[in-house]
């Protein structure tokens, strides 16, 4: 019944935390400015802003009570102080480039400090120094890569989950210079954790279950903090729900090794392992990126036009296309009997009944499906469908690899005198908090 109210209390000390408004802010910021590019690119919205910030604020909290719950069992100890030298050295790193953001380079920072400070008389040191050798000392890495660890094994399930709405279509410039269709796949999810911790005059003894790290404390309190997850990566050359699988089940190894790396610690507790274990944890999620940056640079883009018909990117919600079924990847092949090969030949085939429309649409396996559906007046021009490019289109984005703050830019090309829309670079495609 104290661990109880102790973590009732430590529930409650969440709701003072400005780390956790500042996540929801941060996910309130990105989901407008995901709805901003839609509306200059496409003219129309493909999502309502506040409604996925809320199912991400949602989501992060339930996965929240799943990391709280498993970490119960791991009789780790990671402390109020470790938790902000975590957030430091992540924030830290952001300025830097935005996809350090992430607590898997935080505490591989952190873990090489400790390995280094090791052989530092922190009594010989000036006062703030000291103070600061000795609480990066006290620093229980296990548990720090035990944490890190199980949050990528949580935002793997996230992803998984969420793969449609993480997705905005964008245009991007291709290898050749045309442009060609994508996904941008982005999300931030702020997790609340609630974690039992080892600490002098805890709340309860001994724990009555058995646990990864002894758990042999004779006291144990709680801590509420929270975490700021989040995934970006880049779907060129496949659909984004296939991507993000991809994707979560790599997220999904790495939490893994990261787990086993925290327990390698534990039990040969020696600098040498934790440095180890640090610069593995750094270096894997690095390896990640670098993986799916060359798979996406050596693959053929899936959202182009061929030879069949014209590709679609998207699909509004709501619209007559999203009624009738077609998903994005279908290509358009007939239009009220008419082959259209281009926005033109579309156009002039919509025109011939404009009270009613017959398409042939073929499937992702290439089969031909046949549709038909009543028009209704103030409906979408192209019944809600966003093609991929062609060759006139205006605006594509371009990324730019920078810092936390750093905005998305605009510039103008001068081969085709349009105006390039916003956006980050495509030479970091993947970044993973």
């Amino acid at each position: 019944m104290d661990m109880f109210y102790d973590g009732l209390r430590a529930f409650g000390g969440l709701w003072t935390s400005p780390f956790y408004y500042l996540a929801i802010l941060w996910v309130a910021w990105h989901a407008r400015k995901q709805t901003a590019i839609e509306r200059k690119l496409f003219s129309v919205k493909l999502h309502t802003w506040w409604r996925e910030w809320g199912r991400t604020v949602l989501w992060g909290a339930i996965v929240g009570v799943g990391v709280s719950i498993v970490f119960l069992f791991i009789g780790a100890s990671v402390t109020g102080s470790a938790l902000l030298l975590l957030w430091i050295a992540a924030l830290l790193l952001s300025a830097f480039r935005i996809r350090y953001l992430c607590f898997a380079y935080a505490a591989g920072v952190v873990g090489l400090l400790q390995a280094a400070i090791g052989f530092l008389d922190a009594d010989s040191l000036p006062g703030g120094a000291a103070m600061l050798v000795r609480e990066i000392e006290a620093v229980h890495m296990p548990s720090v890569f035990a944490l890190v660890g199980l949050l990528h094994v949580a935002e793997a399930a996230l992803v998984y989950a969420t793969a449609g709405r993480l997705a905005t279509p964008l245009f991007f410039e291709g290898k050749r210079g045309k442009p060609v269709g994508g996904y941008q796949m982005q999300g931030f999810w702020p997790v609340p954790l609630l974690l039992l911790t080892p600490m002098a005059g805890g709340a309860t003894g001994a724990l009555p279950w058995p646990t990864l790290f002894g758990g042999e404390a004779s006291g144990w309190g709680a801590v509420a903090f929270p975490i700021l997850v989040g995934f970006h990566s880049l779907a060129l050359s496949r659909l984004p729900r296939d991507k993000a699988r991809s994707s979560a089940f790599r997220l999904a190894g790495f939490g893994a090794a990261v787990l086993l790396c925290g327990a390698a610690v534990f039990y040969v507790p020696a600098w040498w392992t934790a440095a180890l274990a640090a610069l593995l944890c750094f270096g894997l999620h690095e390896w990640l990126i670098v993986w799916d940056r060359r798979e996406e640079s050596q693959s053929s883009p899936y959202f182009v036009h061929d030879t069949r018909g014209l590709k679609v990117l998207a699909v509004v919600p709501g619209s007559p296309a999203a009624e009738l079924g077609i998903e994005p990847g279908y290509v358009l092949r007939r239009v009220n009997g008419q082959p259209v090969l281009d926005r033109a030949e579309l156009h002039a085939a919509m025109r011939l009944n404009a009270a009613f429309t017959k398409l042939e649409v073929l499937d992702h396996a290439g089969e031909s499906r046949f549709l038909q559906r009543a028009l209704f007046a103030n409906e979408h021009h192209q019944l809600g469908i966003v093609l991929c490019p062609d060759e006139h289109v205006l605006h594509v984005a371009e990324f730019e690899e920078g810092g936390l703050f750093s905005f998305l830019r605009s510039r103008r090309s001068s081969s085709r005198g349009a105006a390039y829309g916003p956006g980050g670079t495509p030479s970091d495609p993947s970044a993973h908090m």
